[in-house]
């Protein structure tokens, strides 16, 4: 598939820059300084929707490896880690209209690529989601492994909080794209943040209708990363406790 992008009408631009100023009025002290050096590295900064091919990926390849590819919608779980273990960001090539500016059921452009794409240029982050989904691609017919696997994603790449200089700051893409929960993640007293533990997170289910009731906040890119052998370890372990054979 690829990105039509001559098919965006003057409405979807005017959304998605009302979409992009409202995010960018919030996010600075809020958002890792990854993500808002990538912001500039992937030049976002021109709030206009971002064209894969012309815009993105002459400049992201460079820098990590990776690139953003278009996929109609939600792909499959095999499709999925397919093309991120070959560093290959999948992001939808559809926005949200001016109805669904606050809230919509999937993921769409602006929170594929406005919410994800700056971190990928974070080279730490971007071993570790390769990683990630080569080890799921391990395990991608074992639907319980699956599913404490996206836990672990859902915790980091969507909804992860990282100290810095003694701060709490988000990298997470659903929380990025989001005005809401921009402002809730860091400043609400409802939710728990809980310092990054791979066998809690693997058995803590998520929330998708509604703000998140914890967030996981990690030290460091590097310790994401770092944490992959610990991922394989604990998925073996509760493995054996649930009686599946390990993948080959």
């Amino acid at each position: 598939m690829i990105q039509n992008y001559s098919a965006y009408t003057p409405d979807d631009q005017a959304v998605w820059g009302m979409l992009f100023r409202r995010q960018m009025h919030r996010l600075p002290g809020r958002a890792s300084q990854a993500y808002m050096d990538g912001i500039v590295a992937t030049g976002f900064p021109n709030e206009a929707i971002p064209d894969f091919e012309r815009d993105l990926n002459p400049r992201l390849l460079p820098l990590t490896g990776w690139r953003v590819v278009a996929v109609p919608g939600l792909i499959g779980n095999r499709e999925f880690f397919e093309l991120m273990a070959d560093r290959q960001f999948p992001a939808t090539t559809w926005l949200r209209t001016r109805e669904q500016l606050d809230y919509l059921p999937e993921p769409d452009m602006f929170h594929d690529t406005f919410g994800h794409v700056p971190v990928l240029t974070n080279q730490h982050f971007c071993d570790f989601l390769a990683a990630l989904s080569r080890i799921a691609l391990k395990h991608v017919d074992h639907e319980e492994t699956i599913d404490m696997i996206a836990r672990l994603y859902w915790y980091t790449v969507e909804f992860g909080l990282i100290r810095e200089n003694g701060q709490l700051r988000i990298y997470g893409g659903g929380i990025l794209s989001s005005p809401g929960e921009t402002i809730y993640a860091l400043e609400s007293d409802v939710p728990r943040r809980t310092n990054y533990d791979v066998a809690t997170l693997l058995q803590t289910p998520y929330v998708i209708d509604r703000f998140q009731q914890q967030y996981f906040v990690i030290d460091s890119y590097e310790q994401l990363y770092e944490s992959v052998p610990e991922i394989e370890q604990q998925l073996e372990r509760l493995l054996l406790v649930t009686g599946e054979s390990p993948a080959a």
